[in-house]
């Protein structure tokens, strides 16, 4: 790895958490673009977690993303056991299909990103499995009435399997445009 690789990398693991925030943002247009941010992330994603693996040919590439970013997340209060879980979940199983397909093949970059194009749900599944807590947060901390725009969203669990569903073939086409805009990196893998 050179030295600007590294520079980028870590410049990569700053950007990645900032992404989440940007994501968490558009729950103050609506309950629902928070909660199903996650679906479409993975368009924005691909391309730091191309960058990062095209340079880092070896294990680790979604453990630092996914380890910066649940670092942040502890670090500002929002860690919960659901983030915990999930990330690790997520990022072993990226790191499995990277580690079968090869580090260094763009086969293991495009298979590895579908599970971790689930982190963002690793981030807002407290809805979900803390439903009671998370809508007590809101009416702390939103404008009045949210949590009462919140209680549909969290109630509608088909929506919610079909956006979880949907981010596979978002996942898919994420990485693909990634890979077309990013010659440079893509051209690093086999």
């Amino acid at each position: 790895m050179k030295k600007g690789s590294m520079a980028g990398i870590v410049t990569a693991a700053v950007i990645y958490p900032l992404l989440f925030v940007l994501a968490s943002s558009c729950g103050l247009i609506h309950p629902v673009c928070y909660a199903y941010a996650g679906t479409f992330l993975p368009l924005l994603m691909s391309f730091v977690y191309l960058y990062v693996t095209a340079n880092m040919q070896r294990f680790g590439a979604a453990v630092l993303l996914n380890g910066v970013l649940l670092a942040v997340g502890l670090i500002a209060g929002e860690g919960n056991p659901a983030l915990v879980v999930i990330i690790v979940v997520v990022t072993v199983i990226a790191e499995l299909f990277r580690r079968m397909k090869g580090y260094e093949t763009l086969k293991g970059v495009r298979l590895s990103f579908v599970p971790f194009a689930f982190s963002f749900y690793a981030y807002s599944a407290h809805w979900w499995t803390d439903t009671k807590g998370s809508l007590e947060a809101a009416l702390k901390e939103m404008p009045a009435g949210y949590a009462d725009k919140m209680a549909p969203v969290i109630a509608n669990t088909p929506l919610l399997i079909v956006m979880l569903i949907l981010t596979i073939p978002v996942a898919v086409l994420a990485v693909r445009i990634a890979e077309r805009v990013m010659k440079k990196q893509t051209a690093r893998l086999k």
